[in-house]
């Protein structure tokens, strides 16, 4: 920072030797070193020399003056006389009278005292008024020669000198010098901390510069120079710093929260798993019951984290967007073009990031009910195991075309967690295929398990969480901000990552826990044949769809029925089964894996072991309309479809 900003509040070097001569209590030692030396030339003027003084410190110069001119007649070999004389004259505004004095009483005798006073009133001869560069040259070499001779390092005022003098003359390493001194020998002067704001000013150290400045006010500089000196700039840069400091250690401390979550589910993902593999799976009071209640209350935590983080997230997209735009204003060349595109690419994201909170998408279940004459004794079995696994019952059947086998409950969040909701049972016609009803049981006891478990009554926050970075992710996708530089989009893809570890962490837990009810109830075997079978089924029903709409494309006729194609013996649905089935568990997965789950299984206490008693099929009244409709459902979504995207 260039001195010369300073030099037009000279005027507080002056308020401020002045504050310091009164308020500075005179040296005893020396007053009496002067007074003996006086005692000895003319005694009878000590008393004089003395009430000349008093007046002086007073500020009473004119009296000063004339009882210094008595003193002077009595001893006009004594240098501090003249130096007294030639300041009070020079104070009472008559300097070219004064200043003489002073030159005689360094020709006298070249004390740090005389040194010093001449030096002052060379560069500063009165109220508002400068020396000449050269009077302030010569002050500053005067100052530097006051302190090398002084012996007595507590006396400020050659270092304060030299401080303003150097400030002046733009002598940076001499003020710097200076400053330092003042610093280390005299903390609590107001003009130590005045200088030494100037000194973090030129260093752009913002916050010492205003906290020096606010000392200094605080120790008598006038508030209006201080306030000059803090709206030169120095506040607001103080202030912009203060704030960018902020938010660096807020957005450390939210980048800490990320790294906690994160570190969070790993634990509980570890302790799951030693819990699951060491603990008796056939007791109900395991560690794996507060587990639970652990995985639900972080992915609440980590739900809410979410919302909270969104606010810095737009902070930091707009703040980045402006750091670039003022990167290119310091290099003096702004290509406006590139801005403009980072600007709307930014106006953009947070644009985008916002609406997704707000849109809401309709819902509807899926497939249609499938009603009680529709299948009487498939609603007797659902009763049945619900009343064996000890939950009450499910209240509607969704059939679907799929493989889905699933459970959910439908209500308000208070229906839900007083267990009052209606309880759903999504059943895919292309599972039932071939599947026994007693490995139907042990599913459907599993999915039970979920009931009981009340794994399905809550999650409001984690659905949200899911729903609207859905939201978000489709939006940035189509607007085209799905790009590496954009930090909206990086943000949802790391949190992305961390809620689905800690939420696929929480229901493979769930899964392994509903597993239990399901063998406890059934078997092990009755189990590992129903999961067996569903993925079967899952994977035999795409390979069947593709080779049939395949085949019907070219043929240009209607799909036949899916679930009456039978594919027995491919050898592409048995490698795809034996690597689904066998495939090890990974932290990305919701379920875990199969073989896992047959393993964890067997350990497992069954209560009642069933016999086949049938399939599935067989508790529907009409298999072959149900099976039609459902195959019909397919080839309308297929052919409507394939008119999207072949218009002619």
């Amino acid at each position: 920072m260039n001195a010369k900003w300073f030099i037009a509040n000279v005027i507080i070097l002056l308020i401020a030797m002045e504050g310091f001569a009164q308020d500075y209590e005179r040296d005893i030692e020396k007053e009496s070193a002067i007074w003996q030396q006086l005692q000895k030339i003319a005694p009878r003027s000590v008393e004089t020399f003395k009430a000349a003084t008093e007046a002086l410190d007073k500020g009473d110069y004119q009296e000063a003056a004339r009882l210094y001119e008595e003193v002077m007649k009595k001893a006009p070999e004594l240098d501090a006389v003249y130096r007294r004389l030639g300041t009070s004259l020079i104070l009472s505004g008559r300097v070219k009278e004064g200043m003489p004095l002073l030159e005689e009483a360094v020709k006298k005798k070249s004390s740090p005292e005389n040194l010093t006073s001449l030096a002052q009133y060379l560069a500063y001869p009165g109220e508002s008024k400068e020396g000449t560069r050269q009077d302030k040259e010569r002050a500053l070499s005067l100052a530097r020669q006051a302190g090398i001779y002084a012996s007595d390092k507590k006396d400020p005022s050659y270092p304060l000198l030299i401080a303003q003098l150097s400030l002046d003359l733009e002598n940076e390493r001499e003020f710097r010098n200076a400053t330092k001194m003042l610093v280390d020998l005299h903390p609590d002067l107001m003009a130590t901390h005045y200088f030494n704001a100037i000194r973090a000013a030129m260093d752009e150290d913002w916050f010492t510069a205003e906290d020096e400045i606010k000392k200094a006010e605080s120790l008598g500089l006038p508030r209006e120079a201080a306030a000059s000196f803090l709206e030169s700039g120095v506040q607001t840069r103080a202030t912009v710093w203060r704030y960018a400091y902020y938010s660096l250690y807020l957005i450390v401390a939210w980048i800490g929260g990320l790294g906690l979550l994160f570190l969070s589910g790993k634990i509980l993902s570890t302790l799951t798993l030693r819990s699951l593999e060491k603990g008796d799976p056939n007791s109900d009071t395991g560690a794996e019951i507060p587990l639970r209640k652990y995985y639900r209350q972080l992915i609440n935590i980590a739900g809410v984290y979410y919302y909270i983080s969104l606010p810095v997230v737009i902070f930091l997209v707009l703040a980045v967007a402006a750091s670039v735009t003022y990167g290119f204003f310091m290099l003096g060349r702004i290509p406006i073009k590139l801005v403009a595109i980072l600007a709307l690419c930014a106006l953009l994201t947070v644009y985008k990031l916002i609406r997704s909170l707000f849109v809401r998408y309709g819902s509807e279940d899926p497939g249609r009910a499938l009603k009680e004459e529709e299948a009487p004794a498939l609603w007797a079995l659902t009763r049945e195991v619900a009343r064996v696994v000890g939950t009450r019952p499910i209240d509607e059947i969704r059939i679907t075309p799929g493989t889905d086998l699933a459970v959910y409950e439908r209500g308000s969040f208070t229906e839900r967690v007083q267990d009052k909701a209606r309880r759903i049972l999504i059943l895919g016609v292309g599972v039932i295929n071939d599947f026994k009803q007693d490995a139907f049981r042990a599913v459907l006891a599993h999915e039970y398990g979920h009931f009981s478990h009340r794994d399905t009554a809550g999650g409001d926050v984690a659905l949200r969480v899911r729903s609207d970075m859905s939201k978000f992710g489709e939006a940035m996708v189509l607007s085209g901000q799905a790009v590496w530089y954009n930090i909206g989009f990086q943000f949802l893809r790391v949190y992305y990552f961390i809620f689905t570890r800690i939420s696929h962490g929480a229901t493979r837990l769930q899964e392994v826990l509903a597993d239990r009810v399901a063998v406890r109830n059934y078997g092990a075997k009755a189990f590992e044949e129903g999961l067996t079978h569903a993925i079967r089924r899952e994977i035999e029903l795409e390979d069947i769809a593709y080779w049939e709409m395949r085949d019907a494309a070219k043929a240009g006729r209607p799909l036949q029925n899916l679930y009456e194609i039978n594919r027995e013996g491919n050898l592409r649905v048995d490698e795809k089964l034996q690597e689904a089935l066998n495939r090890p568990t990974s932290e990305d997965d919701t379920h875990p894996s199969p073989a896992d789950r047959f393993r964890l299984a067997k350990r497992i206490v069954c209560k009642n072991e069933l016999q086949s008693a049938g399939l599935v099929w067989d508790m529907f009244a009409n298999k072959d309309a149900l099976t039609n409709e459902m195959s019909s459902l397919i080839d309308r979504y297929v052919r409507e479809s394939n008119a999207q995207v072949d218009p002619a």
